[in-house]
């Protein structure tokens, strides 16, 4: 498999730590200091879950190798959507007139990207498609409750779009590696541990430490699972991309790495976290870094709980 072009959309707009002492009681510091936080995306009235991706997908099309209507399947993994019904996928395809494409929608949390691309594998695998459009958009602030002292802090929007093909087209091509994914909702708080509940409080977290402890861990594990094949570990990747979930889970996965944290690659200051799209969005923008033969590993958590995780070889 092989990233043909990959492309993001970060609202404008962006919401300080000093605005939450009056809405959730915690000061500037306080969030940045616990968070790393300063300040976080927020998508603009009239804009949405799909209006970003949209965005997303232009932003990938401008270098896109083929004609996007080439493209045979489409993926749109999220969980913050618009529309559960008329989902991403099945807007990109009437944009782009996408004809006879199948158009899926995936969600499995903050890993949801990991999923979608671990599903176009298998597409790809059945000979059913071989070239893909992998879209993800989370529009956070749509559902996140301000005031909530917990979480209500933490939550950005973005979007992000990759398109993918089983065999290699251009030069420019970057080749995935190994992926993996495991649903953990059966660890420790599962399915409490994050929730999204749009008709009773929006997005919730009510035991942030029980997050903290099973991201670390599992983040970690899911590194391990998709350089081990390779007769590689974590510490032998070039850079390393984790969920923006907290800077203080990074600099833990560092620690327990024995990494330096020049070697993770974060956003999570000025985007606060932007969900499943975080990683991808965090390696769509630093696509020009990277070196012929490096290798990036991205690996994700999310609440359910699950994990995911892939590399890249430039």
């Amino acid at each position: 498999m092989f990233i043909n072009s990959i492309g993001c959309y970060v609202p404008e707009g962006r919401v300080d730590n000093d605005h939450f002492l009056n809405v959730n009681g915690l000061t500037a510091d306080w969030i940045l200091k616990r968070t790393g936080i300063s300040t976080r995306s927020k998508a603009a009235p009239g804009e949405s879950h799909n209006s970003m991706g949209l965005e997303a997908i232009e932003a990938a099309a401008v270098k896109l190798p083929y004609d996007i209507k080439d493209v045979d399947l489409i993926v749109s993994a999220a969980y913050s959507v618009y529309d559960s019904v008329a989902t991403l996928a099945h807007e990109a395809q009437k944009k782009y007139d996408i004809d006879g494409a199948k158009a899926v929608y995936a969600s499995s949390a903050c890993s949801s990207f990991v999923n979608g691309l671990e599903i176009i594998e298998g597409y790809f695998a059945m000979g059913k498609a071989d070239k893909a459009l992998l879209v993800c958009s989370e529009h956070n602030t749509y559902y996140a409750n301000e005031s909530d002292p917990k979480c209500g802090h933490l939550w950005g929007d973005g979007a992000v779009a990759m398109f993918v093909s089983k065999n290699k087209i251009a030069d420019t091509d970057v080749k995935i590696g190994h992926i993996y994914t495991c649903g953990l909702g059966n660890i420790g708080k599962g399915p409490e541990g994050v929730k999204l509940r749009p008709k009773e409080d929006g997005i919730t977290m009510p035991d942030g430490r029980d997050v903290f402890i099973h991201a670390c861990k599992y983040m970690i594990d899911a590194l391990e699972h998709v350089t081990e094949p390779d007769g590689l570990s974590p510490a032998q990747l070039d850079y390393i991309i984790t969920h923006q979930a907290n800077k203080r889970i990074v600099a833990q996965v560092a620690h327990q790495l024995g990494l330096g944290e020049d070697k993770f690659l974060n956003n999570i200051e000025e985007l606060g976290n932007t969900g499943s799209a975080s990683a991808a969005i965090v390696l769509s923008q630093n696509m020009n870094r990277f070196k012929k033969g490096e290798k990036v590993g991205l690996t994700v958590f999310g609440g359910g709980y699950s994990c995911g995780a892939f590399t890249v070889e430039f």
